[in-house]
């Protein structure tokens, strides 16, 4: 390649999130330079996610909008849907030279010397477990709060997800590797982790010392300089007494435990495949509600899952009710292939799928609503994300994972990000809060 200048979008997840940063840090390490526009770039990346179908197309629809006006860019596909998909990518957009899943990022070096060369159909597409998910460059996008993946893969088989086969089976780290990465973070400034998983929950280091989760969260949580430790994303059937023992134990474990259920009902949990009942859930938000700390409490919400009906839809309102959730995502279910939702009957209208999906919607927000206000006059740390230059105000993420902007006093134009403050709530909406510092700088 002449200019070495690359463009990549990224869909989908926090784990997608980190695995643009790995992608990124091999192709600076590589010579290329990042630019902002992908008319300006000689390789366009995509790095997809395949959980629903609308995420899917979108990424077909960008490749679609350069099939004429790309000419002599390279093009690749990279994440869930390139494995989905695989090598079919090349009959469905003739133009895409790339195809890569998130198990082989550790050969992607090699495979940019391949399309450097001239190869036209470069594939990565092994889910060898053998392979770390590691790679050895990785471009932080944030100074002060960094992913770190503990464990790659789902050994579950949810009826609805995808995500076994585009992942592979769940593959731990060491729980000293994660470790070494956490302390050279710490050393680098960094204040908040934040631990990856597609099932963060079930790691299991395979080295001798053999943690469980629990023990990796309170190891890291001691590391000196780390302020903030988060995690995503936790199945119920493996959120343990434990992990809240070993919360409750330290502060720095963030004040917030997102538990996606699903849905409300039994039956409906059964044919997903989720492994668990909807009193078993309940008992592990008991858990979380019982704990000495008060925690945030998120979850995901699938409504129309195929054979789903209003009286099940109705055990998952009910759900919403009893626990009042501080913030949930909330989908239609979206067929995918190589699952086994996909071949049941009874599939709900699209149009069905909506109307619950509204519903659930509005419960939630006014839920939001009744949950922030309660925070008014309350005092949240608050480490400060950025500056809202139109409003005045500062961007802050309190531990409890609530956005909360807030005014401060002139600071000279010096920044506030990556610092730790006390804000006193003084206003509140569904989704965020408002706020003024109470303390220095």
């Amino acid at each position: 390649m002449s200019n070495k200048t690359f463009y990549l979008e990224t869909f989908g997840c926090q784990m997608n999130a980190h695995d643009s940063e790995k992608v990124v840090g091999t192709l600076l390490e590589k010579g290329y330079s990042q630019v902002a526009e992908p008319e300006d770039a000689e390789l366009v990346l995509y790095n997809t996610c395949s959980i629903r179908d609308k995420a899917e197309q979108k990424v077909f629809n960008r490749l679609q909008q350069f099939k004429r006006a790309g000419k002599g860019k390279i093009f690749g596909v990279l994440g869930c849907v390139a494995q989905q998909e695989g090598e079919k990518i090349f009959d469905r957009a003739p133009h895409v030279s790339l195809v890569c899943g998130s198990a082989s990022y550790t050969r992607f070096g090699e495979m940019l010397v391949q399309l450097e060369a001239g190869s036209r159909r470069v594939t990565g597409l092994s889910l060898d477990t053998d392979e770390t998910f590691d790679t050895p460059f990785t471009r932080r996008d944030n100074p002060h709060r960094a992913y770190i993946t503990i464990i790659e893969g789902c050994d579950k088989k949810c009826a609805y997800c995808v995500v076994p086969f585009t992942r592979g089976p769940e593959r731990s780290r060491t729980g000293e590797s994660v470790m070494a990465e956490a302390r050279r973070l710490a050393d680098q400034g960094y204040t908040e982790i934040q631990l990856l998983g597609q099932n963060v929950n079930s790691f299991r280091d395979p080295s001798p010392a053999a943690w469980d989760f629990a023990t990796l969260l309170a190891r890291v949580s001691e590391i000196p300089g780390m302020r903030r430790v988060r995690y995503t994303t936790s199945h119920p059937r493996d959120f343990v007494k434990a992990i809240m023992d070993a919360m409750d134990a330290n502060p720095v474990l963030c004040d917030h435990v997102h538990l996606p259920v699903q849905s409300g009902s039994s039956r409906v949990l059964a044919a997903m495949d989720r492994l668990y009942t909807r009193d078993e859930y309940m008992r592990r938000i008991e858990w979380i509600k019982g704990a000495k700390r008060k925690y945030s409490i998120t979850t995901d919400i699938i409504v129309g899952f195929p054979g789903e009906t209003e009286r099940d839809f109705e055990e998952t309102l009910a759900l919403l009710d009893e626990i009042q959730y501080d913030s949930l995502f909330s989908f239609k279910y979206s067929p995918r292939p190589n699952t086994a939702a996909l071949a049941m009957e009874d599939q709900i209208p699209e149009e069905e799928k909506q109307r619950r999906l509204v519903i659930v919607q509005e419960k939630q927000r006014a839920i939001q609503i009744r949950r922030n206000a309660e925070l008014i006059g309350t005092t949240e740390e608050v480490m400060v994300e950025g500056r809202h230059q139109a409003l005045g105000q500062w961007i802050g993420r309190t531990s409890s994972n609530r956005t909360l902007n807030f005014t401060h006093p002139d600071t000279g134009g010096a920044s506030l990000v990556g610092q730790y403050l006390p804000v006193r709530v003084t206003r509140s909406g569904p989704n965020s809060l408002v706020g003024e510092s109470v303390g220095a700088p």
